[in-house]
This record gives structure tokens, C-alpha cells and sequence, in this order.
């Protein structure tokens, strides 16, 4: 089955209401709030993502699909972990080694949350396997986080397949998330 969850990066401080409801009756599934500290990656989206995810509690009832791309990840799932999101995706790389990953992991299923895992397109998919198990999502990054406007990078398909073909043989119950920071217009 696919899911669409939707990245609310680009909505423009006025039109918050407008965009939410829009994306309701378009049937997305999920919002994606991506939360850049500007140390991780470039942009820094930290407080914008905060003051929108408590908008959308509080005129949605769609689920939320956080994504830190950020490097204090502990602070990063208390923080969004308080806007009650369905699911906190944070990124492998930005742990020091496996026991932070796994504390990370514990912290956010402690929140009450679905955990997600991401890799960047320089990560060998084969250095998560043994997380897998744990996590209700991989996040694939198809292009370098907290950049719009990018070109797939097509070899990124490849390592789709080989994480498919991982979670099948292990009989993993885990999703697989793409993300692409490419801009789309939208318009009524």
C-alpha cells in the first residue's frame, strides 16, 4: 500500500489554514514536518516546525510524520515528542555509535511514538540492518537532506531494492519511506 505524507516546508506563514485543509481534502495521509537545526543541514526550520506542528494539532486530526534532521536528536524528540506525532524519524548519522541509535530508538518508543530511522545517500543501507528489527520505518533519502529543488539521485533506487529485499527475507514488519526535496507548485 503507499501512503503520502506531505511536507508542509514550504507553506508560507498566513496561509496555514488554507494548506492544512487543502491537503485534508486531497487525501494526504500523513504531514511531514521536517526539522532542520542548521547544524545537521544548512537550514535551520527548528522553531518555524514547532509553531506549524501546533497549528495542525489543533485544527487536524491527520497523523504526524516528524523528521529531524538535526544533531541533538535526544532534545530534538522531546521537543516534537510533546505535539504527540505518530511517528519521529531521525537520522542514523546523526548518532555517535550503536548504543546511541538504540537509546534514541528506546526514547522515542518511550514517547509513544512509531520510531523511524533515515540514511543519507552516502549510507550503506547494510549499516542499519541490525536495527531494522526495531523501528517501524526506514527512510531512505533519495537526495542530500535540507536542500530543495534537487535531482533524484537514481542510483538511491538500487538501495531501495536492496533494503526491500533485506526486510522481505528477515520478514520485517517496516515501512519504507522515500524523501525527495523537490519543490512542487500548488495552486486551487
Amino acid at each position: 500500500m503507499v501512503e503520502i505524507s506531505t511536507s508542509i516546508l514550504s507553506m508560507k506563514k498566513g496561509e496555514e489554514a488554507k494548506v492544512i485543509l487543502g491537503l485534508e481534502n486531497a487525501k494526504t495521509d500523513y504531514f511531514h514536518i521536517d526539522v532542520m537545526d542548521g547544524k545537521f543541514v544548512e537550514k535551520n526550520t527548528y522553531e518555524a516546525m514547532l509553531e506549524n506542528t501546533a497549528y495542525i494539532k489543533r485544527i487536524s486530526n491527520l497523523p504526524i510524520d516528524v523528521h529531524l534532521m538535526v544533531e541533538e536528536v535526544e532534545q530534538g524528540i522531546m521537543d516534537f515528542s510533546s505535539m504527540e506525532p505518530n511517528i519521529i524519524t531521525f537520522h542514523y548519522e546523526a548518532c555517535k555509535n550503536k548504543e546511541e541509535v538504540f537509546k534514541m530508538i528506546n526514547l522515542i518508543k518511550e514517547n509513544h511514538c512509531k520510531v523511524g530511522i533515515s540514511v543519507k545517500p552516502n549510507t550503506n543501507i547494510e549499516e542499519i540492518y541490525e536495527f531494522l528489527p526495531y523501528v517501524h520505518l526506514c527512510l531512505v533519502m533519495t537526495v542530500e537532506p535540507g536542500k530543495g529543488g534537487q535531482t533524484l539521485i537514481t542510483y538511491m533506487l538500487e538501495k531501495i531494492k536492496k533494503l526491500r529485499k533485506h526486510i522481505d527475507e528477515n520478514n520485517l514488519e517496516i515501512d519504507i519511506e522515500v524523501d525527495r526535496r523537490n519543490k512542487l507548485k500548488y495552486s486551487n
